[in-house]
């Protein structure tokens, strides 16, 4: 079912990589033009009028420009702005109720002559918003009802019947992204307030989390005094996961570590007089260590640094009291 007949043999499309880079030099010509003739002014303004709006930035278009105007809405609220999508549809139809006098309401269409954005149009004003038209036709309909009109130049569409929506589109997208930084970099925006905004991303985890929030604590760490055999201790360093053994005094100060490697070495050297060595005894008593505010990725770039890279750092508090284990697992499982 479905499937032609072997006889049927229909020649599979080709395409050359001239044709490829011809196409995209081509583009690159179309969003030059769109730069070149782009009114500075016009940006400023619609700039400074969504920077000065008290209420929520609300976007909306059809079709192609409606995807365009949804995906710059979404880039507004990842840099803490109000904004949303108002789908003009739905507008019509009760959604256009969430308008106040607060508002501004960005308007994307290329021609400017939609039909749905032109029936929202008066609905919008009757709200009391600030209406912004952003079209590429000159002399539309909606530039001459709105409040405001940014025009984004078009040279022409690269569809070699100059319809397809692919220029422009890419070219409102390119306009609404590029202001929207403008708008960051205005609200002074700082790195840690951006990634507070992505906390799930790794960008957002990496300026957020701190060790104190991805370490092991209390009973996950493989604690073990300096007096104990190490012989005793083979539990304790193979169960809790972190692949070595955090010697502390009986006040829970740090003294050292003995990890897995250190055990191969100790038993290839000393073979079966291993059973008789303490864990003091052949510990390391200068290891890397941590605090807990330190920053996660901190403690990731202290794990790799010279002179040889290690699995895991004890995190101790200002009284080189044992509070923690970070491990480079860890890390990595967190999305670090």
């Amino acid at each position: 079912m479905g499937s032609l007949p072997p006889s049927l043999d229909f020649p599979s499309p080709k395409i050359s990589e001239t044709t490829l880079l011809n196409l995209f030099k081509s583009q690159q010509n179309h969003l030059n033009y769109f730069f070149q003739h782009l009114s500075l002014p016009q940006t400023l303004s619609f700039t400074q009028t969504l920077l000065k709006c008290r209420g929520t930035i609300y976007f909306t278009g059809v079709g192609k420009s409606g995807f365009v105007a949804n995906k710059i809405s979404q880039t507004l609220i990842s840099l803490g702005i109000k904004s949303s999508f108002l789908n003009p549809v739905d507008a019509l139809h009760g959604d256009i109720g969430i308008l106040n006098d607060q508002d501004v309401l960005v308007l994307f269409s290329k021609s400017g002559n939609t039909e749905e954005l032109l029936r929202v149009v008066p609905c919008a004003k009757a709200k009391g918003a600030y209406l912004v038209s952003v079209t590429s036709v000159e002399g539309n309909a909606l530039a001459n009802v709105c409040d405001m009109n940014v025009h984004l130049p078009v040279e022409r569409e690269l569809c070699p019947f100059d319809l397809a929506p692919v220029t422009s589109t890419a070219i409102q997208m390119v306009f609404g992204d590029t202001v929207a930084i403008a708008m960051m970099g205005a609200r002074n925006l700082s790195k840690e307030e951006y990634a507070a905004n992505h906390p799930a991303g790794r960008i957002g985890k990496s300026l957020i989390f701190k060790v104190k929030d991805v370490m092991k604590k209390q009973d996950e760490l493989p604690v073990c005094k300096e007096g104990d055999m190490i012989m005793d201790q083979l539990v304790e360093l193979t169960s809790k996961g972190c692949g070595c053994l955090l010697v502390i005094d009986e006040n829970y100060h740090l003294i050292g570590t003995f990890t897995d490697g250190d055990l191969r070495r100790t038993l290839k050297a000393s073979g079966e007089g291993i059973f008789k060595l303490t864990v003091g005894e052949m510990c390391n008593r200068n290891p890397r260590a941590i605090g807990p505010d330190a920053m996660a990725v901190e403690a990731m770039q202290k794990m790799e640094s010279p002179p040889s890279p290690v699995q895991f750092l004890p995190v101790i508090n200002d009284q080189n009291l044992l509070i923690g284990i970070i491990t480079l697992h860890g890390l990595v499982s967190a999305g670090l």
